[in-house]
């Protein structure tokens, strides 16, 4: 019988499946024009834009199904999404926001990125960091139903076919985001 020496086969699958070396980004022209091929491939394919707030939404509405199908059936916006026997799940933005999902994880496995930490400042707390990521992430969703449309339906989308809404939209993110900047920079620096 053949014993190997010197290897453990566990942890050579962990260290190369999981700890694979950390590749650099790709350049931002590059990026950029990957983007709009695929914006292209989305118009052409199925006649929408990206967008991912809308997927989102749907799966929230199918858990909500799930859990209380009379306030679905009695609200008039989730009526539209998954009222009687229609399937909130039944759309092509949910399988754009899985694929996106499921894309991005590979990407940053294939490139080293996948990883558990929290990016801070050396003068923010950890819990501090969670308490405004989720505050800031509320507040944009709460906009992005508000205005109908999250930032890459509204600026990519909106923008690629020159709608002026989405262009006066993206002109406020980065006036709003300029401003705020201002006042939290303290904790970053």
């Amino acid at each position: 019988m053949t014993t190997l020496t010197g290897s453990n086969p566990t942890k050579n699958f962990w260290t190369t499946w999981l700890h694979r070396p950390i590749k650099d980004y790709v350049h931002p022209y590059t990026g950029g024009l990957l983007l709009g091929l695929v914006m292209f491939a989305a118009f052409f394919f199925t006649g929408n834009g990206l967008g991912a707030s809308g997927g989102l939404n749907r799966y929230i509405v199918f858990v909500e199904d799930l859990i209380a199908p009379q306030h679905v059936d009695r609200t008039p916006y989730l009526l539209k999404l998954a009222g009687g026997s229609k399937d909130p799940l039944d759309d092509w933005v949910v399988f754009m926001v899985a694929g996106a999902m499921v894309g991005g994880f590979t990407s940053g496995w294939l490139n080293g990125r996948v990883k558990i930490e929290t990016n801070k400042g050396p003068n923010i707390s950890v819990r501090q960091r969670w308490f405004f990521a989720f505050l800031g992430g509320a507040i944009m969703g709460y906009g992005a139903r508000m205005a109908r449309g999250c930032t890459s339906g509204l600026a990519l989308s909106g923008g690629a076919v020159l709608s002026v809404g989405a262009w006066a939209f993206m002109f406020s993110v980065f006036g709003g985001a300029y401003m705020l900047a201002y006042f939290v920079r303290k904790e970053w620096l």
